[in-house]
């Protein structure tokens, strides 16, 4: 009889129960009396034990998140059956006695009969609709019996692997020298279970003492570097000794023994002394392994296994930390003051060092090699530091301190031979780094020798057939497609034609779901946020109810298959009324799977004195002397004639003094790879302090809009900004955005109301590059989908980015990474993650985390509590569905940021936040309804938020609770209040002139409340505050007011008369959905207004007429307004070019009279 066999008649043995009852001494006696001659030993090609397996694990995706404990049981049920039969596959190759297998035999049996009978539970459950808790005793019963015999079956684990022991002893060769590709599959999958194993003493256990949980950990290390050895680097494994090879293969058994032989108890209460001799002994043969791999195959630069992006920055970032571990009194760990100093003494020693070898030190391997020496003797000793404080041994100290002594002593005998002087040398060092003066790139940029294309480009769209029709601009990488077409769309006769444009970028990962929310977006009807929630086939029917009858132009940048078009093509409708599809795309025959008949524009290469000008344009000099226009024209013919190139070359001659131009022209050699060679000589040239910052862009999908500020708070977190006298580190954080963003690497794809980046992203060029670059300096490391990190060459990633399509995908991803310091979670696509059903388990093993982003993840019921034992936690993004932070929040004591998303409602903090003096940012996202609430009892003894710069607060009218919280809130520039969803109080005043430094106020939901504004307020945002027209005096007198918004129920009535004098410096102003008839004003309103925008003002007749007057106003938008709207914003046009300002730009969306349909239109999709 087979396996399978055995296994499916025994599951069948007592029909009236579920699950298979029998002791497992009867059982080992049945098989030995049914078995006398052959045991029916599992091989690899056991099918039915992988269905088993498969069947189970489906069934945890999709129906286990309902009990914990069931999860548990089939985790642990599935781990004991794999490692069993890997066990017994292994020892059955090395030729182990048959009879010394019987008891394992009988337990993988035991195992397996019964996985497969609760494989059938869950199977009457899923798809017969059978009660869950019907069976729920019986599973228990069952958990308790494995739970009994768990004792047993290591036990009869450790006996089979020393007798595996033995026989491997006894051959001539170990079984990782066998060359058959069969034994190499089955050490490959026993190897497997062994780290399967470990994660789950990891899991079960993750609140163990930190010594015990760090010898475990140092133990899946090993466990990992063997597998990453034997199934990734094999050619590494194959150039060892076979006297190594045959270590490798007692160390994995050693290793499995051990494994076995750890009990519960002994873990929870501490090791016993043999088992820690054991590990000590295991951890130095795997370090005797790793040496001998290394004298083989040298470890490269990024596989050191610490960053090399600023490393002089990154220990500046530990010193610091040093200096604060060093005068801090609060925690439970007391450092010795005096040895944490003479640490701090030995470093910054150590650092001056680096820094005089800096630039010799790759011409000298002795200084490399004393350089890399001190790296990582530093970054060791962060992380020494750093797990003391979690409760580790302060004996690790003396070690670490002992390593920095020897790496100074070290230093100190080639001290002698480093050049003491740093002059520049050569054009790298000649480089010098500008304040940079921030100008956003305009969006409609047209850049030199376009005019041409564009024009040709904007008549394809603009005449010809009624019909809808495709245009398409192909060409290579970095030619300037985007460019074009974005040129094209900002185009003043593309503007006029068409009544609704957007712009969707699709590149190389893209979803249905993400494409239809950026046209709906761009559109103008509403934002991102909302359409997020909705499901793809409504975002259909409402994006084809918004074309219906318009004359609309859509572009779609960067396609590279045709399944985007097949995706949203019956969204565009064809009403004959000229509407048009414009896509780029780098591959020529794709237009003909679009439309067969069509023919592709494409885009040249630039003449050499195109480059010659865009050069000489972007570098800004002006009056350029005969002997600059050489060395331009000379850069211009390496620029082999794509713009992107160009950009790139006047990027780093923009931070040059002109004398080092020449040195660099001579520099680019004929060979310049037209993709990364620019690339490479712009990184080389940027100061040390902006690379982790460009290549942190890597972190984010391509072609990704990236908030600006949320990326400048990230790398706060991460130390990258220095500290700058008179300066915050937000607005430090601005300027090397601003640098990078001058240099051409960095492209603003959103701007601000008036000035400065909102979002930006890379070209698909810098993207590949900062994703190639990191990886090389070990800087980051992308998991894409449900990969496993456990198989990752990079020995220990320092941050981590993971990109999921799906909720699946992370249960899949394996983050037992001790050392890892950043992780942040992105998705593809729109998915709704319910619940993290072991996600919480991951924390205590990312002890060490300062940065951690899972907004997109989402947790209900209660806070996940785990995350506050990782003390170390700067930067925390997550999203909740509750009302409540726990008071454990003051763990964190060094969180800066932290940001909440979802749910409804305000947020209660606890009295405990306010000693959390280090938070900078307190914010709710994607939200205009919620805020957090502060306790106000007691709050006079409580420590002020110093350097809270942003914060989301739910508050009331009241007087006395609001000028408590405000004087506990210093620092505040930007400040959101959330009122109540209910008319208050009419009498209530929102004092928040005592805030002088706020700069942006949002005012949500305060229905008739009055303000009292602070002076300095330049930027203000209103709505739900339904105040009368009147009011509106109190904002128009402030001083340095900029920008006004004023949204849904503001201001309530049909009439808004302005008063002398009010509104002197406002530059921007946007009334949207406001039931405002009448507005009049006179000629002094106004004196500095630029832009005005009318958002759904469905019953504004007119704008004032003085604005034909203003000698300032760019701009005037009508999105949904009435025809006689957009008829005086036309007159004020006119008016404007009779004056001489041919400037003014009119956008005007969909009329008001457009918008409205019958319900018989609005269905026609349906």
């Amino acid at each position: 009889m087979e396996f399978r066999q055995l296994v499916s008649k025994l599951s069948k043995l007592e029909k009236n129960k579920r699950f298979f009852n029998m002791d497992i001494e009867k059982l080992r006696v049945r098989l030995l009396n049914q078995y006398v001659l052959e045991l029916p030993l599992p091989d690899d090609g056991d099918n039915n034990t992988y269905f088993i397996v498969k069947g189970l694990r489906n069934y945890l995706k999709s129906r286990a998140r309902i009990d914990q404990n069931i999860s548990y049981l089939t985790e642990d049920l599935l781990q004991k059956v794999m490692f069993s039969k890997n066990l017994l596959c292994i020892a059955t190759m090395q030729g182990v006695d048959q009879m010394q297998l019987i008891d394992l035999l009988t337990h993988y049996t035991f195992l397996v009969v019964n996985a497969e009978c609760l494989r059938k539970v869950y199977w009457s459950i899923y798809f017969e609709g059978k009660v869950f808790s019907d069976i729920q005793f019986e599973i228990s019963q069952l958990q308790r019996k494995i739970e009994l015999v768990d004792p047993q079956f290591r036990a009869t684990s450790v006996r089979v692997m020393k007798a595996l022991l033995k026989a491997s002893k006894a051959l001539p060769k170990s079984p990782l020298t066998f060359a058959p590709e069969k034994n190499k599959y089955i050490v490959e999958e026993f190897v497997d279970s062994l780290l399967g194993a470990l994660r789950q003493i990891l899991e079960c256990h993750a609140t163990f003492k930190v010594p015990v949980q760090d010898h475990m950990l140092k133990l899946h290390q090993g466990i990992k570097f063997i597998s990453i050895l034997l199934f990734v680097k094999q050619e590494e494994f194959y150039a060892l000794p076979d006297k190594v090879k045959d270590r490798i293969g007692v160390v994995i058994i050693d290793l499995g023994i051990l494994i076995c032989s750890l009990s519960v108890n002994e873990i929870k209460r501490g090791l016993a002394k043999g088992t820690d001799l054991a590990i000590s002994r295991l951890v130095k043969e795997l370090q005797f392994v790793m040496q001998e791999v290394a004298q083989t195959h040298p470890p490269t630069s990024s596989s050191l296994g610490f960053p090399r992006t600023n490393e002089l920055g990154s220990i500046d970032f530990f010193l610091e930390n040093l200096k604060e571990v060093a005068t801090s009194e609060a925690g439970s760990i007391s450092f010795p003051k005096d040895q944490i100093q003479r640490v701090q003494e030995d470093v910054i020693f150590l650092r001056s060092i680096l820094w005089r070898i800096m630039k010799q030190r790759k011409q000298n391997v002795k200084l490399q090699a004393l350089w890399n020496g001190v790296m990582e003797v530093a970054h060791k000793a962060e992380l020494v530091i750093d797990s003391i404080a979690l409760g580790d041994r302060l004996e690790c100290l003396d070690v670490i301190a002992g390593d920095i002594k020897h790496m100074k002593t070290e230093a100190l005998k080639i001290s002698h031979s480093i050049r003491s002087d740093n002059e520049a040398q050569g054009v790298t060092n000649k480089s010098i780094h500008l304040e940079s003066q921030f100008s956003a790139p305009a969006l409609n940029e047209v850049l030199v020798g376009l005019d041409k294309e564009a024009k040709t480009i904007t008549d394809k769209l603009i005449r010809g057939s009624k019909q809808l029709d495709i245009v398409s601009i192909v060409g290579m990488a970095g030619i300037g497609k985007t460019t074009l077409a974005n040129t094209v769309y900002h185009h003043r006769s593309i503007l006029g034609h068409f009544h609704i444009r957007a712009w969707c970028t699709v590149s190389q990962v893209y979803s249905k779901h993400n494409l239809l929310v950026q046209i709906l977006s761009g559109i103008g009807s509403g934002s991102p946020d909302q359409y997020l929630k909705e499901d793809e086939n409504d975002l259909a029917r409402m994006l084809y109810q918004a074309l219906k009858r318009n004359t609309y132009l859509i572009i779609l940048d960067d396609v590279w298959d045709i399944e985007p078009w097949n995706l949203l093509k019956l969204s565009f409708p064809d009403d004959a009324c000229g509407s048009r599809l414009l896509f780029t795309s780098r591959f020529q025959n794709l237009s003909l799977q679009f439309k067969p008949d069509s023919e592709p524009y494409h885009l040249c290469h630039r003449s050499n004195k195109e480059c010659l000008e865009l050069l000489h344009m972007k570098i800004g000099k002006e009056n350029c002397p005969p002997a600059l226009i050489k060395i331009l024209m000379q850069v211009a013919n390496k620029c082999k004639g794509l713009p992107h190139t160009v950009v790139i070359f006047a990027g780093i001659l923009s931070r040059m003094e002109p004398d080092c131009w020449q040195e660099f022209a001579n520099s680019l050699s004929s060979s310049t790879s037209i993709k990364t060679e620019p690339l490479e000589l712009s990184y080389i040239h940027l100061p040390e302090y902006l690379k982790p910052c460009l290549l942190y862009f890597g972190a984010f999908r391509e072609d990704q809009d990236i908030p600006v500020r949320k990326l400048s708070w990230l790398w706060i977190s991460e130390g990258f900004v220095q500290k700058t006298e008179g300066k915050s580190l937000e607005d430090v954080a601005e300027d090397y955005m601003k640098d990078l963003i001058g240099r051409s690497l960095v492209t603003v794809t959103k701007q601000r109301t008036l000035v400065g980046a909102k979002a930006c992203r890379l070209h698909d060029l810098v993207h590949e590059f900062c994703v190639t670059k990191a990886k090389e300096e070990s800087f980051f490391q992308i998991l894409h989908g449900g990969n496993d990190p456990s198989t990752s060459t990079t020995p220990c990633p320092h941050r981590m980015f993971i990109h999921l399509t799906n909720g699946e995908e992370l249960e899949k991803s394996r983050l037992f990474i001790p050392k890892l310091r950043c992780l942040l979670l992105f998705r593809y696509a729109r998915w709704n993650l319910i619940e993290l059903r072991d996600g919480s388990l991951w924390f205590p093993i990312l002890k060490l985390l300062r940065v951690l982003d899972i907004g997109e993840l989402r947790f209900d019921g209660s806070f996940p509590m785990e995350l506050l034992l990782l003390v170390h936690l700067r930067y925390l993004a997550i999203n909740l569905f509750m009302e409540s932070i726990p008071s454990a929040i003051d763990n964190l004591l060094r969180l800066q940021t932290f940001l909440v998303k979802g749910g409804i409602g305000a947020i209660a903090l606890p009295n405990t936040i306010w000693k959390v003096k280090t938070l900078r940012h307190l914010r709710i996202t994607e939200s205009s309804l919620r805020g957090f609430s502060l306790p106000t009892g007691d709050i006079e003894d409580s420590q002020a938020l110093d350097h809270l710069d942003t914060f989301s607060l739910a508050i009331d009218c009241s007087g006395e609770s609001l000028e408590k919280i405000l004087k506990k809130l210093p620092s505040i520039r930007r400040l959101k209040c959330v009122g109540g969803k209910y008319p208050g109080d009419p009498s209530g005043i929102l004092k928040l002139g005592s805030l002088r430094r706020l700069e942006s106020l949002k005012l949500h939901y305060f229905f008739y409340c009055k303000f009292e504004f602070p002076m300095n307020l330049k930027k203000l945002t209103l709505s739900d505050n339904g105040q009368p027209w009147s009011e509106i005096s109190t904002i128009g007198k402030l001083p340095n007011l900029e920008v006004l918004k004023l949204g849904y129920r503001s201001f309530e009535g049909e009439t808004w008369e302005m008063q002398e004098g009010e509104f002197s410096k406002l530059r921007f102003l946007k009334l949207s959905n406001l039931n405002l008839r009448s507005w009049t004003a006179n000629s002094d309103s106004f004196p500095h207004l630029e832009k005005l925008v009318l958002f759904q003002c469905r019953q504004l007749e007119e704008v004032p007429s003085c604005f034909g007057e203003s000698s300032t106003i760019e701009m005037i938008e009508v999105q949904f307004g009435r025809k006689s709207l957009v008829s005086s914003v036309e007159k004020i046009q006119q008016e404007q070019k009779d004056a001489g300002n041919e400037d003014l730009k009119i956008v005007v969306g969909a009329t008001l009279d457009k918008e409205l349909r019958s319900e018989r239109e609005r269905e026609e999709f349906l």
